[in-house]
């Protein structure tokens, strides 16, 4: 079963000002249940569908600003209600949501049209901040929180995709910079490895708990050379991340 969502306390609107509007598609009851209830504890506008011709029907009236979608329905598979979906909405973000999770699955997906692609089981606060995501980038949706983070003298701008401590900038790789942005929207608190892989390496390096030691390595000689160290070991737990005392 997916894993706990936290809200991230960050208000995401469409831009009229209305909360954003979800369509779950998927014939597992208890899934949607659990989908909507994580869903609308963002504040998000959520609907239900159990098939694809329900799925097709509602998005005509509900207008989605995203839609999770399961490929595996009982009256046609997923593909073919992205298709019916992306005729009338072409800009639709769709993030697809199943168990089928070889390689071809998600090149198939993705290559049919699919803007994301979750397997499960999965983490319930990754599939909120890759709707996030998808949502952000549509022009149907406002952004009203800070672009920015901060733990003490850190900066992290998400969209600039700059870090700065002390003022002095960092330059990351793509995957240091996921890493460092996942601890700071988690400030104060153990996160641990399966938890680090699950949010920074997704389905890719799965089991392989040496890459976060390798990457949190090379974070923590850029981060806190020359400054009191910020990135901390909590044996057997994992890794924390808060500002220098």
């Amino acid at each position: 079963m997916p894993s706990a969502a936290v809200s991230s306390g960050h208000e995401l609107r469409r831009a009229d000002g209305q909360p954003v509007r979800v369509l779950v598609v998927d014939d597992e009851t208890a899934m949607t249940e659990l989908l909507s209830m994580a869903l609308r504890y963002e504040g998000w506008d959520v609907r239900t569908a159990g098939d694809g011709a329900t799925a097709v029907r509602l998005a005509r009236t509900l207008r989605p600003d995203a839609v999770v979608l399961d490929i595996l329905l009982p009256d046609m598979d997923g593909l073919e209600v992205l298709h019916r979906l992306r005729a009338e909405t072409p800009e639709i973000p769709v993030l697809f949501l199943t168990a089928k999770d070889t390689v071809q699955d998600r090149v198939t997906g993705l290559t049919a049209g699919g803007d994301d692609y979750v397997t499960k089981p999965f983490s319930l606060e990754e599939l909120v901040a890759r709707l996030r995501g998808l949502m952000r980038r549509t022009r149907a949706v406002a952004r009203s929180e800070p672009t920015s983070l901060v733990v003490g003298d850190l900066i992290l701008d998400e969209d600039s995709r700059e870090v700065r401590r002390a003022d002095e900038p960092i330059a990351l790789t793509a995957t240091e910079f996921e890493l460092l942005r996942f601890l700071m929207r988690n400030p104060r608190r153990v996160l641990s490895k399966i938890q680090i892989l699950d949010r920074v390496w997704k389905y890719d390096f799965g089991g392989q708990s040496n890459i976060v030691e390798l990457y949190i390595s090379h974070l923590r000689k850029k981060i806190d050379a020359g400054h009191k160290p910020m990135i901390h070991t909590m044996r057997g737990a994992g890794y924390v991340l808060r500002p220098a005392d």
